[in-house]
């Protein structure tokens, strides 16, 4: 089956429409009409080979929504007409212990929607800036969002999970001081979901043009990280940190400002590494400093039901396909509130 997509051939090529090969759905596939998806950092990275290891040709996109066209034989799970979602996998070894407790993002044998391996032409995954994609049935998920809200869903799938699970694993709720560093694409959605939950948000930025956006998503204090009076004022307050930031930044001045036991867990990537932290600020006050990368499938439908319940979408700007090396160029300025979406409809245009 042959479908359009956007992708690129070369590092250094821009992305353009291209023709690509998606397999007949076998007995536990779920194929899936594209509808939109949402265009993530990651994506900019893995098409201009700034992340090492980028399989050519190079089809972005893991922030997938649409419907099902079409179900395999023994699929029970899903069927024509549902809306549904898939996100950063789609395999996994199924074998070891953290597929076992459904943590599948950490399993050494994770197969990304894109640029992992597969038997399917022309032997590495496609994403989602395609018109249509095959996936195993236990990778696709359930949204039970309202249609009108679907667009805004599709960042959640990445954006919202890499966020949603730190926050649930370290403790997001009554009674917790939460802060969360950058107020972007990440950022802007960890306070929405800090907020959710329960906690006392601290948004921090860099912009002051920024504090009255962080308030509106539900931030209820914000600080403007270069100024040291109000970082000072914090110091020593916080649980729990959550550090969005994907450009190499002084980490000693979040770190100072944890609770003794507190602990920071950064889920940007930086292209070149933070510098090192002292280790006297993690000593001192047996402070943690940790990591997170997106989510398992249950957990990514865990905080899709979440969001549907608590009415949260991301803020989003839709794009054609057409558009996409422009968006890759405005998101390298920050100039985005605060996620882009591609309408897959206007492929065919």
């Amino acid at each position: 089956m042959t479908v359009l997509a956007y992708g690129t051939p070369a590092a250094d090529h821009p992305l353009e429409r291209m023709e690509i090969a998606r397999r007949e759905p076998g007995p536990h596939d779920v194929q899936i009409r594209i509808v939109y998806c949402g265009i993530c950092h990651s994506d900019l990275h893995q098409a201009r080979s700034e992340w090492a290891g980028t399989l050519y040709p190079c089809v972005p996109g893991h922030e997938i929504v649409g419907r099902v066209a079409a179900v395999g034989s023994h699929v029970r799970s899903h069927e024509p007409g549902d809306l549904v979602g898939v996100g950063c996998i789609v395999d996994s070894c199924q074998d070891c212990p953290d597929c076992a407790e459904g943590l599948e993002n950490y399993c050494d044998g994770m197969v990304g929607t894109y640029n992992g391996p597969t038997q399917d032409p022309p032997g590495h995954t496609l994403g989602g800036y395609s018109q249509s994609i095959v996936v195993h049935e236990r990778y696709v998920l359930k949204i039970t969002h309202p249609e009108d809200q679907l667009a805004a869903v599709a960042p959640l799938l990445c954006a919202g999970i890499t966020t949603y699970s730190p926050l649930r694993h370290w403790g997001a709720g009554p009674g917790r001081k939460v802060g969360v560093v950058g107020i972007g694409g990440l950022g802007h959605m960890g306070v929405k979901l800090a907020h959710a939950m329960g906690a006392h948000v601290v948004a921090f930025t860099t912009s002051p043009e920024k504090v009255a956006d962080a308030r509106a998503l539900g931030a209820d204090e914000v600080v403007v990280s270069r100024n040291p009076e109000e970082m000072a004022d914090h110091a020593q307050s916080f649980d729990f940190i959550l550090n969005t930031v994907a450009a190499p930044h002084d980490l000693d001045a979040f770190l100072a400002l944890l609770k003794r036991d507190g602990t920071m867990t950064l889920v940007g990537g930086p292209a070149t590494p933070h510098p090192s932290p002292n280790v006297f600020n993690l000593i001192m006050k047996r402070r943690s400093l940790a990591g997170s990368m997106i989510g398992g499938i249950p957990e990514t439908q865990e905080m899709l039901n979440f969001c549907a319940e608590h009415g949260i979408v991301a803020d989003i700007e839709m794009i054609r396909a057409d558009e996409i090396e422009t968006a890759y160029e405005r998101m390298l300025k920050a100039d985005v509130k605060y996620r882009f979406v591609m309408d897959i409809a206007t492929m065919a245009g």
